[in-house]
């Protein structure tokens, strides 16, 4: 089935068109910056834009007819390759800006071994994302995209009215969401009804960030993926499903700093070994305090969604998709 493309969009083949389009030129728009490695915020673009193309391609599969390589496997390949140089780069930014100026001049000469191993690793994921770039597989993506973008093909239910498929869209990443089991992480029960947030010490929080980080790590992973989804539907909605937009985006940057700590401390441990606890007490202090501000934002926002009442108006606003003549305005 082919559907001419239309610049209002009116049904759910038109979402889907939109969103490809805007992600894949989006991205392969910084490819020769990246190429270059002379710009940290061009590989910033690129891998977030992949990253929204990804959501497109697996939440509009129902609908188009893709070719073979455009999936969201070989995207989400495309990303990782892009993640690990970009997670480098966070990695040293970090400790440049928010941890090195703090710190002794004893425990600053230390941080010297840390930045080459990290220039070291860094050189490898250049070489990586220039090999990718380069790859045969990698360009035969773009030119597949770009074909299917001159010559869309959909399956039958491109055809339906965005309006009426928009909830059933949505709604089933929102439970996901909304049923995570990180939402529990440092709650207990009171008389089986009410949720009640626990007041761990800085010490018990880096405890249970040990063992239980993956699970808060999982989720901040699944508000992504609901603000990208949603992101793909915000001009079909109004304010409030805007501000819920914004409210998530809030929630994944809040789990990502958290993680990002956590992440920096392993990497630590792993360069300097027990250097870490004996010589660099300062950072370890840091890193502590860190966690445990970021934790305090965390049981704000965590509480406000363990109320029954914001889920329930978060899932009623996903009811409520414009109306056709409001989006032709």
């Amino acid at each position: 089935m082919q559907i001419a493309n239309k610049t209002q969009i009116k049904t759910l083949g038109d979402c889907a068109y939109a969103a490809i389009e805007k992600h894949f030129h989006k991205s392969i728009k910084w490819e020769k910056s990246v190429k270059k490695d002379e710009d940290p915020e061009a590989l910033h673009q690129m891998r977030v834009g992949m990253r929204r193309l990804r959501t497109a391609v697996s939440r509009f599969g129902l609908c188009v007819n893709l070719p073979k390589l455009v999936s969201d496997k070989n995207i989400g390949k495309i990303s990782r390759i892009l993640g690990n140089l970009r997670d480098l780069d966070v990695l040293k930014s970090a400790l440049e800006n928010n941890y090195q100026p703090h710190l002794p001049p004893k425990e600053q000469a230390l941080l010297k071994s840390v930045f080459s191993a990290l220039a070291q690793q860094r050189e490898i994921e250049v070489h990586h994302v220039k090999k990718l770039l380069k790859d045969e597989t990698y360009k035969t993506f773009k030119k597949s995209c770009q074909e299917w973008l001159d010559q869309p093909i959909y399956h039958p239910l491109a055809a339906l009215p965005i309006q009426e498929v928009l909830p059933d869209l949505l709604l089933p990443e929102i439970s996901k969401f909304f049923l995570h089991p990180g939402w529990l992480i440092g709650t207990q029960f009171i008389e089986e009804k009410y949720i009640q947030t626990i007041d761990w010490t800085p010490e018990e929080l880096d405890q249970k960030l040990i063992h239980q980080g993956e699970v808060l790590h999982n989720l901040r992973k699944q508000a992504k993926r609901v603000r990208y989804q949603m992101e793909l539907f915000t001009n079909l909605y109004g304010e409030e499903f805007a501000s819920q937009v914004g409210e998530v985006k809030n929630i994944q940057t809040v789990l990502g700093d958290l993680q990002d700590s956590v992440v920096l401390h392993e990497c630590l441990k792993s360069i300097l070994k027990s250097e870490i606890n004996t010589e660099m007490r300062g950072m370890t202090t840091l890193l502590s305090a860190q966690n445990y501000q970021i934790w305090q934002q965390w049981q704000l926002i965590q509480a406000h969604y363990l109320k029954p009442e914001v889920r329930h108006n978060f899932h009623y606003t996903i009811l409520q998709p414009k109306e056709t003549q409001q989006l032709a305005n």
